[in-house]
């Protein structure tokens, strides 16, 4: 597609890239590296959850550059930005849990922020947490901007003593070793080898539940969030959804368009069975 045909006359970027009132604003892109060329076409706000904080968050910041490349591929001009995440899996258990909600609340207002402010005109969102994949995608609902969810993917299953486990099970070997089941050395031999790579908690948990619901209400490409975080099939699905955002934006399709009252009863389901 050549995004060069797409008019800017109602793309929220207008009001920082057209027209000579315009050129402070087009002063600041042009230190950034971005040529005139580039500020004249859609600007993607492509906004990812990445942090240290936890496994489902490290491996956010690689796949958005893969994200960017699809946008750049389909003549958009990728802008990349950052917000927080508060992990359930580390905040539990203490006072952090009281963080976990609102944190949902911070990356919905936080996206919009960014969004509004620098007038982008899509967003691809990439999330791996449990609140962090209904913060972003809440945030597209409310901006009503071409918009795409991408998951992170799933963290890979551990190998211990001959069969595989999970996070689920550290949680369990606490309560064997709490009564004298197991001994200190086996615990650290379980919480070390439950999670091997990037990605979200391997279980039906609130991450994976939020990921098949992101597919059943549309706002994620179909198949996209079933591929585990480590593997390198996650690039081909996080390209095309940079690619497919400069489709949305030409063909002015919006997430209240496809997050439908039927769409969220299908969503409904999908959690159901």
């Amino acid at each position: 597609m050549d995004a060069k045909v797409i008019s800017k006359a109602k793309l929220p970027s207008r009001y920082v890239t057209v027209g000579p009132a315009r050129a402070p604003h087009r002063s600041y892109l042009y230190a950034m590296g971005l040529s005139a060329a580039e500020i004249a076409q859609p600007l993607v706000g492509v906004a990812s959850c990445w942090n240290e904080a936890a496994p489902c968050n490290i491996s956010l910041m690689r796949q958005a550059q893969v994200v960017k490349k699809g946008v750049a591929a389909a003549n958009g001009t990728p802008r990349e930005f950052c917000t927080i995440t508060v992990t359930d899996g580390i905040a539990m258990g203490h006072q952090g849990m009281k963080s976990s909600l609102v944190s949902r609340e911070v990356i919905a207002d936080s996206v919009e922020l960014t969004m509004r402010g620098h007038c982008y005109d899509a967003l691809v969102g990439l999330a791996g947490c449990d609140k962090s994949l209904p913060g972003m995608m809440m945030a597209m609902v409310r901006l009503n901007v071409p918009s795409i969810f991408i998951y992170g993917g799933s963290i890979l299953p551990g190998s211990y003593r001959g069969r595989q486990i999970t996070v689920q099970d550290v949680f369990e070997a606490v309560g064997q070793h709490s009564v004298g089941t197991i001994g200190d050395a086996e615990l650290l031999e379980i919480e070390q080898a439950a999670c091997p790579s990037a990605g979200s908690c391997g279980a039906q948990f609130t991450a994976n539940t939020m990921a098949t619901v992101a597919e059943a209400i549309g706002l994620a490409l179909p198949y996209s969030c079933g591929a585990p975080a480590p593997y390198e099939m996650r690039d081909r699905f996080n390209f095309a959804s940079g690619e497919k955002i400069m489709e949305l934006i030409a063909k002015n399709i919006r997430p209240r368009d496809i997050v439908t009252l039927k769409a969220l009863e299908n969503a409904a389901t999908v959690v159901s069975a």
